[in-house]
C-alpha cells in the first residue's frame, strides 16, 4: 500500500510551509513516528513525523513552499525493512584499518636568494621613505641582491589599505520562512506605526540584595532559578495595569484594550528570534513565571514551541543584555503597541543622597505606538517599571519576601 503523506496544518491562517530539510533519503526505510523533514511556518519550525512504517519517496525538494494538505512524501507500507548492514560496516572498517600509502611529495618553491642588503634601503632611499612615512619592509628593491634604491623610495606609494591577495569569497543563502516573515513584520512595524521610544535607567541594587540572599534557597525548593525575568515580568504587569492604554493595540479604527496580560519573551532560537508568550502572567507567582521562561525558552532552543505558545501576547519583553547590549530601540512586535527592552548591567557612579555612589545599572527602554500611547502614558509606564524595580519588596511583593517567593 502507497501512503500518501499531506502537509498537516500547523496553525490557524497558515497555507503553506517550507521545506528546511529532509532527515532522511530518498528510498530510506522509516519508522512510524520518526522524524523525516523539518519544516518552516512563517510562524515556527516544526518536525514532520512518518505516519507509517515503510520505504519512502520523497516529493519535494529542500526550499519548496509546500500548501498546507499537498502530499510531501509518498510511504511504500508493505516495504520489508532492509537486512543490517553489518557487512558493508566491516569492509568499510577494514579500509580505515589498512596503512596509508606514503604520499608522493610535492616539488618545494625554490626560495629567492636573500642576502644582508635584501629590503636594506640606501641612505637616499631611507631618507626619502622616511618623509613619506613608507615602512622599507612593504617596498621591494630593484637594486643589487634586492637592495632598496633611491627610484624605488621615489616610485613608492604609502599603501592606502587596498586588499591585495586575501580571501574575498561570498556564500549566498536563502532566507528560511521564518526569518522571511520576521523581516516583514519588523518592516511592517517601523513602516505602519508611529514608533517612538523613551529611555530610563534602573538601580539594580535591590534585586541583587534579594537575590544574593534568596536565590540558592529559592532553586533548592522550586527547582529553578531566580532570575531577573521575574522581577521584569512582574514590574510589567504592574504597569500595565495602571497604564492599560499600553496593554492595546489598534484594529482598523478601533483600540482594543485588555483586562489581562499575556507577555511575550523574546528569545534566540536555532531558527531566529521566537516570540513565545506566558499566558495571564498576572495571575503568577515570582516562581510561576520563572517555571514558565525556563519551560518556554527549552522549547524555544530545541525547535518543539508550536505556533500556539507564540500567537496572542499583548506585550513584549526583550532583553539584549544577554547578548553585552548597552542600550536599544527595540521595535514594536506588532499588532502589539508597545515593548520594553532590557538591557546589560554595568556597575556606574550615581547620586544618592547627596553623594557618588557605584551601583548596578541597567538602561531600559520602552518603545511605543504613538497613535494610541501618549508621552505622558509611555514614559509614566516606564518610570513605574523603574520604580518597582529599584523597591521590589514594597511593590512587588507586598512587603513580604518571603511569601511572595513562597519560601
Amino acid at each position: 500500500m502507497i501512503l500518501e503523506m499531506k502537509v498537516p496544518s500547523p496553525g490557524e491562517s497558515i497555507t503553506e510551509v517550507e521545506i528546511a530539510e529532509w532527515l532522511v533519503e530518498d528510498g530510506d526505510y522509516v519508522e512510524k513516528d520518526q522524524a523525516i523533514a523539518e519544516v518552516d511556518s512563517d510562524k515556527a519550525t516544526l518536525e514532520l513525523p512518518a505516519e507509517e512504517s515503510g520505504v519512502i519517496t520523497l516529493k519535494a525538494e529542500v526550499g519548496d513552499a509546500v500548501a498546507v494538505g499537498a502530499v510531501v512524501c509518498l510511504i511504500d507500507t508493505d516495504a520489508a525493512k532492509p537486512a543490517g548492514d553489518t557487512a558493508e560496516k566491516e569492509s568499510v572498517a577494514e579500509k580505515k584499518s589498512e596503512p596509508k600509502k606514503e604520499e608522493a611529495k610535492a616539488p618545494q618553491p625554490v626560495q629567492a636568494k636573500e642576502t644582508y642588503a635584501s629590503g636594506v634601503a640606501s641612505p637616499a632611499a631611507k631618507k626619502i621613505l622616511s618623509e613619506k612615512g613608507i615602512d622599507s619592509s612593504s617596498v621591494k628593491g630593484s637594486g643589487k641582491d634586492g637592495r632598496i634604491t633611491k627610484d624605488d623610495a621615489v616610485n613608492a606609494v604609502p599603501s592606502m589599505g587596498t586588499p591585495t591577495g586575501g580571501n574575498r569569497g561570498e556564500t549566498r543563502s536563502k532566507l528560511s520562512m521564518l526569518r522571511r516573515k520576521v523581516a516583514e513584520r519588523l518592516v511592517s512595524a517601523k513602516n505602519e506605526t508611529a514608533m517612538l521610544t523613551t529611555f530610563n535607567e534602573v538601580d539594580m541594587s535591590a534585586i541583587f540584595e534579594l537575590r544574593k540572599q534568596y536565590k540558592d534557597a529559592f532553586r533548592d525548593k522550586h527547582g529553578v532559578g531566580l532570575g531577573f525575568m521575574s522581577f521584569f515580568t512582574k514590574a510589567v504587569v504592574r504597569a500595565l495595569e495602571m497604564y492599560p492604554a499600553v496593554n492595546s493595540m489598534i484594529d482598523g479604527k478601533e483600540m482594543i484594550s485588555y483586562d489581562f496580560c499575556d507577555i511575550s519573551i523574546a528569545v534566540s532560537g536555532p531558527k531566529g528570534l521566537m516570540v513565545p508568550v506566558i499566558r495571564n502572567a498576572e495571575n503568577l507567582t515570582f516562581r510561576g513565571v520563572e517555571a514558565e521562561v525556563k519551560r518556554l525558552a527549552i522549547r524555544a532552543r530545541e525547535g518543539e514551541i508550536t505556533v500556539d505558545e507564540m500567537t496572542g501576547g499583548t506585550f513584549t519583553i526583550t532583553n539584549g543584555g544577554v547578548f553585552g547590549s548597552m542600550l536599544s530601540t527595540p521595535i514594536i512586535n506588532p499588532p502589539q503597541s508597545a515593548i520594553l527592552g532590557m538591557h546589560n548591567i554595568v556597575e556606574r557612579p550615581i547620586a544618592r543622597d547627596g553623594a557618588i555612589a557605584i551601583a548596578p545599572i541597567m538602561y531600559v527602554a520602552v518603545s511605543y505606538d504613538h497613535r494610541i500611547i501618549d508621552g505622558k502614558e509611555s514614559v509614566g509606564f516606564l518610570v513605574a517599571i523603574k520604580e518597582a524595580l529599584e523597591n521590589p519588596e514594597e511593590l512587588l511583593m507586598d512587603g513580604n519576601v518571603k511569601k511572595a517567593l513562597e519560601m
